[in-house]
C-alpha cells in the first residue's frame, strides 16, 4: 500500500516534487514576485499588485494561484520595502503552497541625473506546504465496481504539513532616457538554502532557481510605444524561456489625465504561447491573458493552457512644493 501512496502522490504533485515554483504568464504586472530588485521601481509612493491565474482546468483539478504585493518607496532615505503574498492550489489532493516573502531594496544612483540606477536586493520568507489525504483514494478503496470513497483507505500519513525558511537575492539596472524610453535587465537567485520540500523521512530539496529577464520601453510614434520582454527560469531540470512583446496607444496624456491599452503576444518555449491585453487609466491597471498550450499535453488539454488577471493600483502623495521668497533690502 505504500508504494500505492507515493505513486499517487508523485502523480498529482510531480511539478513540485521536483521542487519547481510557482511561474506566472504576466511576470511584467508581478514585478515583487519577479525579482525582489524590482521594488521600489515605480512612479509613486505605495504600489499594489494583485495576480490570479486559474490553469489546466480542461486536464484535471485546476493549479489555482492567487499572488498579492505591496511596496513602500524609499521608507528610509533610498531603502525601499516590499514583499509578496502568494497562495498556490493544484491536484485532486489540495496541494497547498502558502509563502510570504518580505524584500528590502536598495536604489543606487550610478549618475547624478538618475538615468543610470541599480538596485540591489534580499529577499526572506516562510514556505508552507500541504495537502489532503482525505481527498485521495488507494487501490482498497476499489469494491470490483468503482473506488467508493466511504471506505477505509488504511492509509497512516506521517505528516501533511511542511513549513520551512527560504531565502534570494537579487539585482536590477535601470536606464531611462525619457518617460517613455526605458531599458531594465535584472538578476535573481531563489532558494539559496535549498529548503526541505518532503513531506516523509526523505528529503527533498527545493532546487535552487535562477532568473534573467530584461525589458525595454520604446517610443515609436506620438502615441505608440513598444514594450519588448524577455524572461528565463533555470530550476534544477526546468527551463523556462519566455520572449514577446506588448504594444501600447496612449488615449490620453494631458493636464493630470492618463489613459492607455496595452495588448500583446508571447512565447513560452515548448509549452505554449499566450495573448495578453490591458489598460491602464491613471494610477490603476487591469490585464487579462490567456495561454493557449502547445506542448505535448495538448491533446488532452485541447490546447488549452491557463486564464491569469492582473491589477495594479499606485499611490502618490501630494507633495507641495517649498517656495523660497527672496527678503528684499530696505532700500529697495
Amino acid at each position: 500500500m505504500k508504494a500505492i501512496k507515493y505513486i499517487l502522490i508523485f502523480l498529482l504533485w510531480s511539478n513540485f516534487v521536483q521542487s519547481q515554483d510557482i511561474h506566472f504568464s504576466q511576470f511584467d504586472h508581478n514585478p515583487v514576485f519577479q525579482n525582489p530588485a524590482n521594488v521600489g521601481r515605480f512612479d509613486g509612493d505605495y504600489r499594489i499588485h494583485a495576480n490570479y491565474r486559474d490553469q489546466w482546468r480542461s486536464v484535471t483539478a485546476p493549479f489555482q494561484t492567487l499572488s498579492i504585493s505591496g511596496e513602500v518607496k524609499q521608507i528610509y532615505k533610498d531603502f525601499n520595502v516590499g514583499g509578496f503574498l502568494t497562495n498556490d492550489v493544484a491536484g485532486d489532493g489540495n496541494f497547498r503552497t502558502i509563502e510570504f516573502q518580505p524584500s528590502v531594496s536598495y536604489t543606487y544612483k550610478l549618475t547624478p541625473d538618475s538615468v543610470h540606477l541599480l538596485r540591489p536586493a534580499v529577499q526572506f520568507g516562510i514556505n508552507f506546504r500541504s495537502f489532503d489525504a482525505s481527498e485521495l483514494t488507494f487501490d482498497n478503496q476499489w469494491n470490483g465496481y468503482k473506488f467508493d470513497e466511504t471506505l477505509s483507505s488504511n492509509e497512516i500519513f506521517q505528516s501533511q504539513r511542511k513549513s520551512n525558511f527560504t531565502w534570494g537575492v537579487g539585482a536590477a539596472y535601470e536606464f531611462q532616457k525619457g518617460k517613455r524610453q526605458r531599458i531594465i535587465a535584472g538578476l535573481g537567485l531563489f532558494n539559496i538554502n535549498r529548503p526541505n520540500q518532503g513531506f516523509f523521512s526523505d528529503k527533498v530539496k527545493r532546487d535552487i532557481r535562477f532568473n534573467f529577464y530584461t525589458q525595454a520601453e520604446y517610443k515609436i510614434a506620438l502615441d505608440w510605444d513598444i514594450l519588448p520582454s524577455i524572461q528565463m527560469n533555470l530550476q534544477g531540470k526546468y527551463r523556462e524561456f519566455i520572449l514577446g512583446s506588448q504594444a501600447r496607444y496612449v488615449l490620453e496624456d494631458r493636464l493630470g489625465s492618463y489613459k492607455s491599452f496595452m495588448a500583446g503576444i508571447y512565447m513560452r518555449s515548448s509549452d505554449a504561447f499566450y495573448i495578453s491585453a490591458g489598460m491602464e487609466y491613471q494610477n490603476y491597471w487591469a490585464g487579462i491573458s490567456y495561454d493557449i498550450n502547445t506542448s505535448g499535453l495538448s491533446p488532452a488539454s485541447r490546447n488549452r493552457g491557463g486564464l491569469e488577471l492582473s491589477f495594479r493600483y499606485v499611490i502618490k502623495r501630494f507633495k507641495p512644493k517649498t517656495i523660497k521668497h527672496r527678503v528684499c533690502p530696505d532700500f529697495i
